[in-house]
This record gives C-alpha cells, sequence and structure tokens, in this order.
C-alpha cells in the first residue's frame, strides 16, 4: 500500500509499505481522508520534536514512520477478541495512547498521560491506505456525518475540550484569539454549547473572511481597540471566556487585557518562542490562564453529536488534496498560508 512516511525535517516521501494486519483487541482501517495539522508541520520543517528516534515506551516504534493523526474511515479487518466493532463500521479514530498507571490516568485526565503517545507520531499513522488502530480508539459515525468530517472531529475535540475547560456563560461574552482551524472549532465549539456573543480576533483578512462566511463576527486588532472594545461591549464587565489559538505574545497580551475579573483565558496554542506578557491585569483582576491539551472521549462523542445536528460546515475553509500531491498541495501550501485546513486522500 501507498504511505506518507516521514524520515526527517523536509524528507517525506509517499512510498510503499507493507499492508498492516490487525493484531488481538485492534481493527484495520481503510482511510478516508486524514488531515495535516500544525504538529506535522513542526515536525516536517524542524523535527523530529515528538517523533521518538528510539522507541516510544507504548507504541515501541520511532523514526521513519507513516504520519497522520487526524483521520477517519472505514474498518475493513478485525483482530482476535474484538466483539464490539465488524468489517463496514465507519469510525473516527481517537490518536491516543496511554499508560493507564501514572496518577492523571488512574484520575481519568489520560489526555494528559505522563507517557502519552499519539497514532501517527509515536506510531505509524493515518496518512496511508491503511492502518490498525486499537478499539479504545475507535469513535462510530453516523449516517449522516461524512468521512470528511470524520477527519476532523480530532481537530474539533482539541478545540471543544479547550472551550468546556473556558466553562463560557452563554449569557456572556466569549473570544477566540486566532482563525486558523483550531480558532474555527472553537467557534463551532461555542456555538453549540449555546454562547451567541462570540467575536474571533484575526489580523489577518484571508482568515476572518473564511470565519465571517461561516457566520462569525471578527475584531481586526490592527484596526481596532480591542480591549477598548470589548470594555465597552460588555459594560465594564470583560469577556467571560478567552481563548488563545494564535500563540504569539500579541494576542496573549490582548486577550488578557480583555478577560473578565476570576474568568479564565485558555490556552490551546503552541508557543514557538517565549512570551513576555505582563501579568499586571491578571493580578488585579484575579483572573487565571487555563492550559489545554488533546481531547477525552466524551469531547469526541460531543463533536461527533453536534455534527450530526450539522453544527459544523467545511465551506470555504477545508481543501482536500490527493495522497500523491502531500508536500506541494498539503505541506508547502499550508506553510505558504494559501490554504486553511488540508484533508489528504489516500484512495486517489
Amino acid at each position: 500500500m501507498r504511505a506518507a512516511v516521514y524520515y526527517g525535517p523536509n524528507k517525506l516521501e509517499v512510498a510503499d509499505v507493507a499492508e498492516p494486519s490487525p493484531s488481538p483487541g485492534t481493527v484495520k482501517v481503510k482511510v478516508g481522508f486524514n488531515g495535516i495539522c500544525g504538529t506535522d508541520l513542526h515536525e516536517y520543517y524542524a523535527g523530529p520534536i515528538f517523533v521518538p528516534t528510539e522507541p516510544h515506551p507504548l507504541t515501541g516504534q520511532q523514526l521513519p514512520l507513516t504520519m497522520g493523526h487526524e483521520f477517519a474511515g472505514v474498518i475493513t479487518e478485525v483482530g482476535a477478541g474484538v466483539s464490539d466493532y465488524a468489517e463496514g463500521d465507519r469510525v473516527a479514530i481517537m490518536p491516543l495512547y496511554r499508560c493507564g498507571h501514572c496518577r492523571p490516568c488512574r484520575a481519568g485526565n489520560y489526555n494528559i498521560c505522563q507517557q502519552i503517545g499519539f497514532h501517527g507520531l509515536m506510531s505509524d499513522g493515518g496518512m496511508a491506505e491503511y492502518t490498525v488502530v486499537p478499539t479504545d480508539m475507535l469513535h462510530r459515525l453516523p449516517n449522516n456525518v461524512s468521512l470528511e468530517l470524520g477527519a476532523l472531529v480530532e481537530p474539533m475535540s482539541v478545540a471543544y475540550h479547550a472551550a468546556t475547560l473556558g466553562e463560557p456563560n452563554p449569557d456572556g461574552t466569549s473570544m477566540v484569539f486566532g482563525a486558523g482551524p483550531i480558532g474555527i472549532g472553537l467557534w463551532f465549539a461555542l456555538r453549540g454549547k449555546g454562547v451567541d456573543d462570540v467575536f474571533v480576533v484575526e489580523p489577518s483578512a484571508t482568515r476572518r473572511a473564511s470565519i465571517e462566511a461561516l457566520g462569525a463576527r471578527t475584531l481586526d486588532p490592527t484596526a481596532v481597540d480591542v480591549p477598548a472594545f470589548i470594555t465597552d461591549h460588555t459594560d465594564g464587565a470583560g469577556a467571560d471566556a478567552v481563548f488563545d489559538a494564535a500563540g504569539v505574545t500579541p494576542a496573549v497580551a490582548t486577550a488578557l487585557a480583555c478577560v473578565g475579573a476570576r474568568r479564565p483565558m485558555v490556552s490551546v496554542a503552541i508557543y514557538e518562542k517565549p512570551l513576555t506578557t505582563p501579568l499586571l491585569n491578571l493580578v488585579m483582576n484575579e483572573s487565571r490562564i487555563q492550559g489545554s491539551l488533546c481531547y477525552t472521549a466524551d469531547d469526541f462523542q460531543a463533536v461527533i453529536a453536534l455534527m450530526a445536528q450539522g453544527k459544523y460546515d467545511t465551506t470555504g475553509w477545508v481543501t482536500s488534496i490527493a495522497l500523491d500531491d502531500v508536500i506541494e498541495e498539503g505541506f508547502e501550501a499550508l506553510h505558504a498560508g494559501k490554504k486553511m485546513k488540508v484533508l489528504v486522500d489516500p484512495t486517489t
């Protein structure tokens, strides 16, 4: 079968590799679509970062390996002992490997497992015609949720988990900084939670236009004094929940200037450079910064349910490409800012 195999920085090859077979407790999935995310870009241009260069403690795999952790597909074969799933089931994959015995795992917070692994980063993943996954990663897709949407469940669950941690008030004002895929996911999640008063702060005209086409209200921080606007809009109360999906100092500084008293700024970004943000407003308001990592099965189920209700829309921001085009039309186009979200179709 064909797969996108990662060997190191700037070296990703679509190659013929052995087709996998399911072992006990696993299933073989024919991949429908696999998304390329920011983590994949970091690995391609600056890695290996998360991809292990020696055997990972939970998967036993290391570089080189097949990329891809955002995917959905159809089960074609089940391993020994698997009774809850059958050939033909359509599934989205929650690609987390967790140890089950560290303190976070024992507390049910397996998304911050001390040995956490990801299918497609610490093992051969879904940027291939087929892949094999454990059954605890599987989530069935309703008939009215396409495999294209199914491949977006993973990144949308990242956003949904962050939205939940922000404890947004449906009657309050929420803010999202950054209108990339996670920012868009946050907007969908907040709307799904019944929050109507949401502003998305984004300096890029292209990205503002993309999310505005979905129905969002945006603010251009290069043209508007965002903290002053929010102060006026909320009669001085500040935003009820603020989410940083931008990952740069100006966004964080503005976000902290907008957050209301004793309310959170939830960080769901990867910070490539150290932050030098004054924390005076944080102290004076007793507000806080809340980190957010990954998702749980509950987040996956919530996103899938909202998708089944028609709450997610791929129009204008999601592009599908063939596996052979993964470098030029995928990684390079995303890195250059020419595309928002790319899904790889391994069948073409």
